[in-house]
């Protein structure tokens, strides 16, 4: 079924003529998708029960993925493919692994079911209904979670190019999301919590005895963007024509005329001066991109949230239930700063959440569609563009069937995201060694990694591959905590 790809077609790299602050976007859609679940659920749950003994691990895990996202960056400048391409590449086996490691890590939508619980718990409260006075049905998990696709679904089939709804919708809720967090931290904030909040960042190798190794792993993992997510990076930088992706069009939407046929597979360009001068132009663009806003705004904003979790929620010894998280903060907060408080903290819990599942079903679409059309020969009579439509459409239905499935069953909101963040350390303990072999292996020697960010790599690697091995003895009953 799977079939071998074309050799990679020789092409001269483009040129860069546009300013670096014209073509940002793909990490700003990064963003979008890293400031989720361990920001706003995950790392501030953690820090209201143990403190911010541990934040040193959200530090570690945002800086980590910045190098894993310079390499998937590089591959994707250096030959217009996306990495899954890359990594069928090395092993044809891997374009179905990455297939169920993308549908095992995102498919239980955690984040448009705690997303339409913030927009249920915002909506009362703007209209000030008692819960328990609306009909049983206008409080479903089900409804609410229907209501967040049928929102997303409009954001991604109403324009003609995909990428550039997400682009804007996205970059509008970051802001809304870091103001919000701003204005929160100056509210609840004090000398003593920044400086608890310190010791924590430096308090490095330190895992409370009472955390076991799923949990601390998952958090680990959500410290960013987290599992497949950063392999989303390929396809923003391709949409947006950073480097060879300058080579193909970007994907439409079927649905508003005829989509564009993309070739499925990319190019190399000749080793010459002038090539290596242009490759690291772009590089020199994906370095700055992933800096300022994947490392420096990802690493401010979760370190806002675990603020405000420490600031309200540790020293009163509260600690949020499972299935009302931002709800319960919200409440919290309400008590700390008045009404404006709580409405505050619901927007950002609702743009949050939002943002992250838009680009989870944006991305997760893109791969699996991406996969199949570059690997399956036959599904290439369709354009990609066809097939994301159709994936993203049947993700939001089962979306919607398993969250009803999981409410009747009485599965949380916190349980849908730990298992997601789970599944992902493990495909990212696959895909971070894979990466730096595909571009040390297949690319020119001029777009090759440095010493530097092979270093980085390999922590990288032994990182995730450490927790995941530690995590299967763990529950195979090997391994004690």
């Amino acid at each position: 079924m799977f079939q071998p790809l074309d050799e990679l077609k020789p092409a001269d790299i483009p040129e860069k003529t546009k300013a670096n602050w014209k073509l940002w976007g793909p990490g700003a859609i990064l963003v979008g998708l890293s400031i989720g679940a361990g920001e706003i659920i995950i790392w501030p749950r953690l820090v209201a029960e143990f403190g911010a003994s541990m934040v040193w691990a959200a530090v570690l895990g945002v800086l980590l993925q910045l190098w894993i996202n310079f390499e998937i960056g590089r591959w994707t400048i250096a030959t217009g493919e996306t990495i899954f391409t890359g990594f069928a590449r090395a092993w044809r086996g891997f374009a179905p692994l990455f297939i169920l490691f993308t549908i095992m890590g995102w498919i239980a939508p955690g984040w448009a079911r705690g997303s339409g619980a913030a927009l249920r718990a915002l909506l009362f409260t703007l209209l000030q209904l008692d819960p328990k006075d609306v009909a049983p049905f206008l409080r479903s998990d089900t409804l609410w979670t229907c209501i967040t696709f049928g929102i997303i679904g409009a954001v991604l089939f109403g324009p003609k190019v995909v990428y550039k709804s997400v682009e804007h919708t996205v970059e509008v809720l970051v802001i809304i999301v870091t103001c919000g967090l701003i204005a929160i931290a100056f509210a609840v904030g004090s000398a003593a919590t920044w400086q608890e909040l310190g010791e924590g960042v430096i308090n490095v190798g330190y895992i409370d005895p009472k955390v076991n190794l799923r949990t601390f792993f998952s958090a680990l993992v959500f410290a960013g963007a987290g599992g497949t997510a950063n392999l989303f990076y390929s396809f923003y930088l391709r949409d947006k024509h950073i480097g060879m992706g300058a080579l193909l069009p970007e994907m439409q939407n079927p649905l508003r005329g005829k989509a564009e046929k993309i070739p499925a597979t990319g190019f190399i360009y000749p080793d010459t001066p002038e090539n290596a001068s242009r490759f690291r132009a772009w590089w020199r663009f994906i370095r700055q991109d992933q800096v300022i806003f994947f490392w420096a705004l990802n690493t401010l904003t979760i370190l806002l949230f675990i603020f405000a979790a420490l600031a309200v929620l540790h020293p009163a010894g509260i600690v949020p239930g499972q299935d009302t998280l931002i709800s319960d903060q919200a409440v919290i907060l309400e008590k700390q700063w008045g009404g404006i408080g709580r409405i505050i903290f619901l927007l950002v819990g609702v743009a949050t959440l939002f943002s992250t599942q838009l680009t989870i079903l944006d991305g997760c679409a893109r791969s699996v569609a991406d996969i199949i059309y570059t690997n399956v020969r036959r599904a290439q009579k369709r354009p990609v563009g066809w097939w994301y439509v159709l994936i993203a459409a049947l993700w939001m239905v089962i979306g919607c069937g398993l969250t009803w499935y999981f409410e009747a069953q009485g599965v949380t909101t916190l349980g849908f995201l730990v298992n997601g963040a789970y599944m992902g350390g493990f495909a990212m303990a696959v895909y971070v060694p894979l990466t730096l072999f595909i571009n040390l292996r297949y690319l020119p020697k001029s777009a090759r990694p440095g010493p530097v960010c092979v270093f980085f790599m390999i922590v990288a690697s032994l990182v995730y591959v450490g927790f995941a091995a530690a995590c299967i003895l763990w529950e195979v009953g090997i391994l004690k905590e």
